[in-house]
């Protein structure tokens, strides 16, 4: 039988690419869509059973011609992991208004796009996937993610309505909120809000504790695409033991 078909947005170096590996060793093919051109490229000489896309997914019309090129070229996804995220950080009176708008495409006019270029084949089966991969900014607002959190906000809400039209058509639509700093090369060099005031060296076994590690999440996104339609999930929230909410 042939394999099912993932596409995941958003393969930066950590959880996308996680969740790529995730779901190959599961037994899928996995469509990647990324900007970053040679870091898809790597993943294909690493990986079989992998296919890239280079795309912003904010550029709409862009999004569109290369969903047209995975169900030509690859086939038409059975899940769908929207991990793609645009983020600006600053009070209103600091960052430029623009900025809103072009978090909004990143976060969440493209999974509106997505979901009604995927899900008319997905209802033709009769069954689907779509996680969301989120974080608390979809939950609370503070004042450096004044341009960000409504994004995210809305995402999530866009993502509730999704779910609850389509779980009864045999869809499941799911939300990951992912809250933690996240195990990357990038972020570990950052300080962490209300944990430590210098950066947390990622070489320091103690530091590990606050971080949470892509693979893992990669495994909740994984297990969370399979559940039994007796029992399925909508909001789910990830931490590490150590984080404090």
């Amino acid at each position: 039988m042939a394999k099912p078909i993932c596409l995941v947005t958003g393969v930066g170096d950590g959880t996308g690419t996680a969740i790529v590996r995730r779901f190959v060793e599961g037994g899928y093919r996995v469509a990647m869509i990324a900007r970053n051109r040679d870091r898809l490229r790597q993943l294909e000489q690493d990986m079989t059973d992998v296919k890239a896309y280079v795309c912003n997914v904010g550029d709409l019309d862009a999004l569109l011609v290369t969903l047209n090129s995975i169900r030509r070229e690859v086939g038409s996804p059975s899940v769908l992991i929207h991990n793609a995220v645009r983020a600006t950080f600053g009070t209103f009176l600091e960052v430029h208004p623009e900025e809103l708008e072009r978090n909004f495409r990143v976060n969440t006019t493209s999974l509106l796009y997505l979901a009604r270029e995927l899900v008319p084949n997905m209802m033709e089966k009769g069954k689907g996937t779509i996680i969301i991969t989120g974080n608390t900014a979809a939950h609370r607002g503070i004042p450096s993610y004044a341009l960000f959190a409504p994004t995210k906000a809305a995402q999530r809400i866009l993502a509730q309505a999704l779910a609850r039209d389509l779980g009864p058509k045999g869809i499941h639509v799911a939300y990951i909120t992912v809250d933690a700093v996240i195990d990357t090369p990038w972020s570990t060099n950052l300080p962490v809000q209300g944990l430590a005031t210098e950066p947390l060296n990622q070489h320091s076994s103690q530091s590990k504790d606050f971080f949470c590690q892509p693979v893992d999440i990669a495994e909740e996104v994984f297990h969370v695409a399979h559940q039994s339609s007796s029992a399925w999930s909508f909001d789910v929230e990830i931490r590490p033991f150590a984080e404090k909410w």
